[in-house]
């Protein structure tokens, strides 16, 4: 057997998040977070946001905001890129209080049909990345976005935005994302490729809260030749930064609904 096969469901373990952690007081049930450290920075700088807390873990600290928008206040904080700094940065939150999460980041694309920066709603992820293991029993896939996706739908219209549904493929390793890999991802159905939805919804899956993610298409993998169109940097930030906002719009819509 696998030692990725011996899943064990105890609640307890050694370290907890909460032995690290506690609670903040004023910290808001729904966390909206993003990968990019770019555009993190320039939400906070166009947005109604206090400094309630820090992320913190070897060689970085992470401010977390409480950001206002339409009446409502969120938690704000830039989540960890790959599987286990993303699932650690929830563990966090959750154990200072947040309990419902909203995520969003670039990924590859997978379907060259997809435009640079076009939204993707995955449904499902393909699990090729090891902290999810940890988390739920071994399978091939986790369900994706089980609450909340025809709550965005109606964001995505009401703001123009085009967008596909499918699923996506989680994986540890980037300079592993061979052609032959490719192409069988896309066989299972994949049309995009990123480090950490399916290690997301097992860490919320486990810990009974809410997640809902959605992709910005960044770099192309279905052609012959790597296209890394607007992976990095400031290519095309003034975009994202509209799509930044249908976080906060879906989050609006989570807080009308209660």
């Amino acid at each position: 057997m696998l030692l990725l096969e011996e899943f064990d469901n105890s609640k307890k373990a050694i370290i907890n998040p909460d032995d690290l952690h506690e609670r903040i007081v004023e910290m808001p049930e729904i966390a909206i977070a993003c990968f990019s450290h770019k555009l993190f920075d320039k939400i906070v700088e166009g947005g109604k946001c206090i400094k309630i807390g820090e992320l913190h873990n070897t060689g970085e600290y992470k401010d977390i905001y409480e950001i206002e928008y339409n009446g409502s206040k969120f938690a704000l904080f830039k989540i960890g890129v790959g599987a286990p700094m993303a699932a650690g940065d929830i563990e966090d939150m959750h154990a200072m209080g947040a309990n419902k999460f909203i995520i969003f980041g670039n990924c590859g694309v997978l379907d060259e049909t997809i435009e640079d920066c076009g939204i993707i709603i995955p449904n499902k992820a393909l699990r090729d990345e090891g902290t999810s293991f940890h988390y739920m029993p071994p399978s091939r896939e986790v369900p994706l976005n089980k609450k909340y996706t025809s709550e965005f739908k109606e964001v995505l219209d009401e703001f123009g935005f085009d967008y596909v549904e499918g699923a996506t493929w989680t994986t540890d390793a980037f300079y592993r994302e061979t052609r032959d890999k490719v192409n069988k991802r896309k066989a299972e159905g994949a049309i995009t490729v990123e480090m950490e939805a399916s290690a997301l919804q097992a860490v919320c899956d486990f810990r009974e809260c809410e997640l809902f993610i959605f992709f910005y298409a960044g770099d192309n993998l279905a052609g012959e030749k790597w296209d890394k169109r607007s992976l990095s940097g400031d290519i095309k930030l003034d975009e994202k930064s509209r799509i930044a906002y249908l976080a906060l719009e879906l989050g609006s819509k989570i807080t009308e609904t209660k």
